[in-house]
């Protein structure tokens, strides 16, 4: 008798060099066109700047460059998804976002360790859907807190 419970998870599906990269649903507040990002001097190369979302500086990422990627121009296809990680929002570019998937849990698996590059330091697991194969993004390992709590504030009537 097994102790696994399997259980639903809508999944968002996006795209980054070809590959299919998936984040819980639970983790999306908004996913928005490529919008107007202000830059910030002397910060990681791969956050990109703020945006002013609905009253909210929210830093921006572009996760093609954390993951080591080269850069490329952003399309009419570029999204940016909104997350909120803990007390923070935050946005990640990516080259599109396709889908919202439910996928059983219990068809989650361990990274395999054939997977190579930075990226792999930032991924749970790979799920195998029909013939699709899904990279499970940890976004907390994305994120490095100390450089985005500089810039990320909420609207004040300071």
């Amino acid at each position: 008798m097994s102790d696994a419970v399997s259980t639903d998870e809508k999944l968002i599906i996006f795209e980054l060099k070809g590959k299919e990269y998936a984040i819980s649903v639970n983790e999306v507040m908004s996913i928005e066109k490529n919008m107007h990002i202000t830059r910030i001097p002397n910060i990681a190369p791969f956050v990109k700047g703020v945006i002013n979302l609905r009253g909210v500086v929210t830093p921006i990422i572009d996760l093609r460059l954390r993951f080591n990627l080269e850069e490329i121009p952003y399309t009419e296809s570029t999204r940016i998804i909104i997350i909120m990680l803990e007390d923070m929002e935050v946005g990640i570019i990516v080259d599109s976002a396709n889908d919202v998937v439910d996928v059983d849990t219990a068809l989650y698996e361990p990274a395999p360790e054939t997977i190579n590059g930075d990226e792999v330091d930032y991924i749970n697991g790979v799920v195998k859907l029909d013939k699709r194969l899904l990279i499970l993004v940890d976004l907390e390992k994305v994120f490095d807190r100390t450089i985005l709590r500089n810039y990320s504030t909420t609207k004040s009537d300071e």
